[in-house]
């Protein structure tokens, strides 16, 4: 019977749903073997529900990529770059003649999801556990549909998996993105309200559970919330809405991670300790960690996250980033009397937030490549998709364990979830709502600061930047924004966040992406013990192209060099349809501008 369990499973879970076809969201699952057999207990569902999980990010054996620590250049935004630009950023997109994420596949795991919700109560026995299991199958319909909400925004909300006779479902239109919205907030309520509290009854390890189901929703509303504020009276927005329900549910989602009193910041105060959090191979013991995806060298369950970070990762960390960070007196560089300038990698860390120096790789003595090997350049040598490209290297994510560098042994976990998203996440939808308080700022991003020995935000006493992003926003806002930027680097947040403020018409259009100061590396030795090796000249002029002020400019030859990104404002914010759908489908409208 368990063979006969499994063999279904794969078969349920291989039936995919192709979007507007025939065969559209419709086809029925083949089983062998009798549902009846099968959706009868709460282990049954889980097995069924385990297959969820196979969704979440992975970076099993993933060649030329950190893991998370590369989304930031791969998913286009202003912190890094790699070699090549952006074609998507630069406002290349085509429109696809079929696929382009609305394909069977695309569609195929929403369809094995409300597959689950059509036939979970057939289980009987342990309640609690049932609850569990379809608590876990809702937060993943949540994940599903969430990616297709930033994609597409407008989008079919499908309640059950279909069958050939649902024509009415199968050739409806988009319903607006604030009904998928208020759909995708609904169903994780009801996770929220099933789902056990880490360390309660039920809880098990690697599983989803309340407190990330409530960070997760308040992701969601943030994102929805202040998509709706900023894209407003344009062709994104959303008639007639202005966000603040959104943002209401992102303060509340936050406060039940908060509330729980079962998280906290790691290593605080600890040298170093921003660092640390993120080279872990284990993070079972970590507060603040909350949901994470485990390695193991002995299944060939491994990541090359470290090797190819050591060596550059194919990409660097961009100047716009690096100037955002304050200075050690909390105040901007700006107007900081304790900025050193940028001639060296070692002036621009000094007298700045730790957070820096604990991000990119500084030749100070102090900054390591490996347990044998100090930092004193970045990476030059080797393989293009291996060098840096700004002589910013990043090293937030970075092992130095060398074993970890080894092909088949890189075993460091991959955070999906973690407390500091909380903090950040409450505190920008109270100060987008107006209610932010100091003791709201006190209870979030002053312990993001304590935790690296930095002073304090005082809303009553911001010191002005001239060179705010959003000069049109309150200060507080500026600042919150700049915190979210600092804390979450290289994580994987920015483009959301852009793309969300609306933001790419100022931050992206028009931006000529930037590095350090090449003439701090030109004449370093390629042996210290023997000069007469010759220095590194030649590679460093050749892979470093300057700007006029010397500073590094990766596209200085190419179209981005000359005018900057043309991201198109009027369409790129979403994704276009497939012109095989709408054809299929005459109900489908097409984006804006496509």
């Amino acid at each position: 019977m368990k063979k006969n369990k499994f063999l279904l499973i794969f078969i349920i879970l291989s039936v995919a749903f192709a979007a507007c076809q025939k065969n559209f969201l419709d086809r029925t699952p083949k089983t062998s073997i009798s549902d009846g057999d099968y959706w009868r207990t709460a282990n049954d569902l889980r097995l069924y529900v385990n297959n969820f999980y196979n969704g979440l990010p992975s970076y099993i054996k993933s060649y030329f990529t950190s893991g998370i620590y590369s989304l930031d250049d791969y998913e286009g935004t202003d912190n890094m770059v790699n070699r090549d630009y952006s074609r998507f950023l630069n406002g290349e997109s085509t429109l696809p003649s079929s696929g382009g994420g609305w394909s069977s596949g695309d569609w195929g795991s929403i369809r094995s999801v409300n597959y689950f919700l059509g036939k979970y109560q057939n289980a009987t026995g342990d309640q609690a556990a049932i609850n569990k299991y379809l608590g876990e199958a809702l937060y993943f319909k949540a994940y599903y549909y969430y990616d297709k909400l930033k994609r597409f925004g407008d989008l079919p909300w499908v309640s059950k998996a279909l069958t050939p006779t649902d024509s009415t479902e199968l050739y409806s239109p988009r319903l607006s993105r604030s009904v998928i919205a208020d759909s995708i907030i609904a169903i994780l309520d009801k996770a929220i309200e099933l789902l056990p509290s880490k360390g309660a009854a039920g809880y098990e390890d690697f599983r989803i559970y309340k407190e990330v189901a409530a960070l997760f929703q308040s992701r969601i509303a943030l994102y929805e919330g202040t998509w709706e504020k900023y894209h407003a009276g344009t062709p994104y927005g959303v008639s007639g809405s202005n966000g603040v329900k959104y943002l209401n549910k992102a303060v509340s989602a936050a406060q039940i991670v908060i509330n729980s009193g079962k998280f906290g910041l790691d290593n605080i105060g600890a040298p170093k300790g921003y660092f640390n959090l993120f080279n872990q191979i284990s993070y079972s013991a970590s507060k603040e960690v909350m949901f994470w995806r485990q390695y193991n060298a002995d299944d060939g369950n491994v990541t090359f996250i470290a090797r190819y970070m050591v060596v550059g990762g194919g990409r660097g960390i961009t100047r716009n980033l690096v100037e955002s960070y304050l200075c050690t007196d909390g105040k901007p560089i700006s107007v900081s009397p304790l900025y050193q300038g940028d001639e060296t990698l070692v002036k621009v860390a000094t007298n700045r937030d730790p957070r820096l120096s604990q991000t990119v790789q500084i030749n100070d003595g102090n900054h390591y490549l490996s347990d044998t090997s100090r930092f004193w350049h970045p990476a030059w040598e080797g393989a293009n998709e291996d060098k840096d490209y700004t002589g910013y290297q990043n090293c937030k994510g970075l092992n130095t364990d060398s074993r970890q560098q080894e092909i088949g042994k890189g075993t460091q976990g991959l955070i999906f979830y973690r407390y500091a998203e909380a903090l950040l996440n409450l505190i920008e939808a109270k100060a987008e709502l107006g209610t932010a308080t100091q003791a709201d700022v006190d209870a979030t991003i002053n312990l993001l600061r304590s935790r690296v020995g930095m002073p304090g935000l005082n809303i009553a006493a911001i010191s002005t930047d001239p060179n705010w992003d959003f000069p049109e926003l309150s200060p507080l806002i500026n600042e919150i924004r700049r915190e979210r930027r600092v804390e979450l680097a290289i994580e994987g947040y920015r483009h959301d966040d852009i793309w969300r403020w609306a933001a790419a018409g100022k931050l992206i259009k028009g931006w000529k992406p930037k590095g350090a100061k090449r003439s701090q590396f030109m004449n370093f030795l390629k042996d210290w013990s023997n000069p007469g090796k010759g220095n590194y000249n030649d590679i460093v002029s050749g892979l470093y192209p300057v700007d006029d002020n010397d500073y590094i400019f990766p596209y200085k030859s190419n179209v981005v060099g000359n005018s900057g990104f043309n991201f198109k404002t009027d369409r790129d914010y979403l994704s276009p349809l497939p012109t095989n759908q709408l054809i299929l489908n005459p109900n489908l409208k097409q984006n804006p501008g496509w």
